[in-house]
């Protein structure tokens, strides 16, 4: 009989922590100031519309699924259901610390805490995606939730990079701050179709599109980066378009 994840009941109360905390950063909120006023504080042209910020939602709502389903037995005794239950961990505490740092102003600890969060998150996208010949289950409730995360947190690094810098006056070798917006823009949506082109998954690269839309969206008075965000989500979309049309085909055809 195959062993089951002995990381389960953990995962299952950090994901409680990482939501507990969430719940905490909005009801006091953690360090007496909302999460509109830092964002306010700490304002970058990458910087996107408050709505953006929604796909949390989202997100721990999905995670609550991988929760629930990795009790099953399909999951409960799979290896990657065991490869990836310490590394969830491990994106539990970063997600938790990122709040706490963030909210207390520790800006460039909490840059230290986005990595952690997104190292394990590679780690798990990684694993997931190579499953082989994944059930409905694992395609819904364990690919798609780590994609869509890994995304976001992909996105919210760059941001938390351009905060650091700005709050460091970085003069940025001489480029403006718009023309930086612009190359971390392009550099993200390279890094949307590498992490995404392998595994044909169209979740990955739909949340730049999500994010780059409202970084459009905030910044309409800077050209460059409002033609630029908007102009790459168009681009990007294509590519999830040409994914899905990819997917349908014979395997044979997809290797010619």
């Amino acid at each position: 009989m195959t062993k089951p994840n002995p990381y389960r009941w953990l995962n299952l109360l950090f994901y409680v922590g990482v939501l507990a905390v969430n719940a905490l950063s909005v009801a006091l909120p953690l360090g007496g100031i909302t999460t509109k006023e830092l964002s306010d504080r700490y304002y970058t042209l990458l910087t996107p519309a408050g709505y953006a910020f929604s796909i949390w939602s989202v997100i721990y709502l999905l995670l609550g699924g991988f929760i629930v389903y990795q009790f099953g037995r399909t999951a409960a005794g799979s290896s990657w259901s065991r490869a990836i239950g310490l590394p969830f961990i491990i994106s539990c505490v970063g997600n938790m610390a990122w709040l706490l740092l963030w909210h207390f102003q520790q800006i460039e600890l909490s840059l230290a805490a986005m990595l952690l969060l997104l190292v394990s998150l590679i780690f798990i996208y990684s694993t997931v995606m190579h499953i082989l010949s994944p059930t409905v289950g694992e395609r819904w409730l364990v690919r798609l939730p780590f994609s869509i995360y890994l995304g976001w947190i992909s996105v919210a690094t760059i941001v938390n990079v351009s905060i650091v810098l700005k709050k460091n006056n970085w003069s940025g070798w001489g480029l403006t701050e718009a023309s930086w917006a612009v190359i971390m823009l392009c550099v993200g949506t390279l890094l949307a179709v590498l992490a995404s082109y392998r595994y044909r998954n169209v979740w990955y690269p739909l949340v730049f599109v999500w994010a780059y839309v409202a970084i459009g969206i905030e910044h309409k008075e800077t050209a460059p980066v409002y033609y630029s965000a908007l102009a790459l989500a168009a681009l990007l979309l294509l590519y999830c378009l040409y994914l899905l049309l990819i997917a349908q085909l014979p395997a044979g055809r997809k290797r010619r």
